[in-house]
């Protein structure tokens, strides 16, 4: 089969190639999948690099997560040949067949489409996780989503309207807030360059944002500390700007409000009935209609070095999804 292999660890993506290696082999209480859709994420980018927390050796193949159909799994797994599934791993996903435990794959809604489910799992799983699981989110609380261009935050987007709550998107691109505007469901669209409490402050009616939602770090989080109310919560989500951020802790002290770190992915390891709960209210809202991915590209694997570079080179609005058998 062909599979995306990360076979030494680069920053300029040297050691990434378009291989051909041998089909998986299906374990007990393993499904066995064919890959039509795996989407990227800022995690595979860094893995390349060896710049994430998880590390896994060289070789390996790239991709978190991906949406097929069960060629093959154990009786009572829940799952059977022609099932359309979503899910995934820390690696494994750029390829044209992938075998994992039964526990890290779900049915893919009704009316989702193989590249809608792929770019779906991770995404709107640390959307959820943050906004609603942690902070406790409500219709009509003001939500920041900085980073507004990147997928988990356009899935932040889209989830906060989908349950009521009034969203202001922040973009550091001037080019990509037009982009931003047409293809998510924010009620305001700003910039992060500068002093933007300002402007959330003004929208705002001078209330500022029950929750930040923050995968950007650096200035960028400097500057949301601003713009969180009194009891409010800002949720660190990543570091997309290369530079993790510190806080004086009277800062959270006097304005009263509480710092929260996300990982979505081990929130639900440790809590794995929770995690099944929120997987549940995805698929809900999913099959209702209510949210619905934004992709920026549908690319065949074998251009995966362009969808890549996009990624790197901040030129992305949505997810990028790769196509294995095309």
């Amino acid at each position: 089969m062909r599979a995306l292999r990360v076979n030494s660890l680069t920053e300029d993506l040297s050691g990434v190639e378009l291989a051909e290696i041998p089909n998986p082999l299906r374990k007990p209480g393993e499904v066995l999948v064919t890959i039509h859709a795996a989407s990227l994420n800022f995690p595979d980018l860094l893995m390349t690099r060896g710049a994430y927390q998880f590390k896994p050796e060289p070789p390996f193949i790239s991709g978190l997560e991906f949406a097929g159909e069960v060629i093959d799994a154990d009786p009572g797994s829940g799952f059977s040949p022609g099932d359309r599934v979503m899910g995934g791993n820390k690696t494994g996903g750029f390829a044209e067949f992938a075998s994992v435990g039964a526990q890290k794959l779900s049915h893919i809604p009704d009316g989702i489409s193989f590249a809608q489910a792929a770019a779906m799992g991770a995404a709107y799983s640390t959307a959820y996780t943050g906004l609603v699981e942690l902070c406790g989110l409500k219709a009509g609380q003001w939500v920041l989503v900085t980073g507004a261009s990147g997928g988990v935050s356009l899935a932040a987007i889209d989830l906060a309207k989908a349950l009521g709550a009034r969203v202001i998107a922040a973009t550091g691109s001037p080019r990509k807030q037009a982009m931003i505007e047409a293809r998510s469901r924010a009620d305001h669209v700003i910039s992060t360059d500068g002093r933007y409490r300002e402007c959330v402050s003004e929208i705002t009616g001078g209330a500022l944002c029950d929750i930040v939602f923050d995968p950007v770090g650096g200035d960028v989080f400097d500057e949301s500390t601003r713009c969180v109310r009194f009891g409010g919560n800002l949720i660190v989500v990543g570091f997309t700007s290369g530079r993790i951020a510190e806080i004086a802790t009277n800062i959270p002290l006097i304005k009263g409000f509480s710092i929260v770190g996300l990982r979505a992915g081990e929130y639900a390891r440790h809590f794995p009935e929770r995690g099944k709960a929120i997987q549940a209210e995805i698929a809900m809202l999913a099959e209702a209609g209510a949210i619905s991915p934004a992709i920026d590209r549908v690319l065949p694997l074998t251009r995966w070095r362009e969808g890549f570079e996009a990624m790197a080179n901040r030129e992305l609005v949505g997810k990028v999804v790769f196509e294995p058998g095309v």
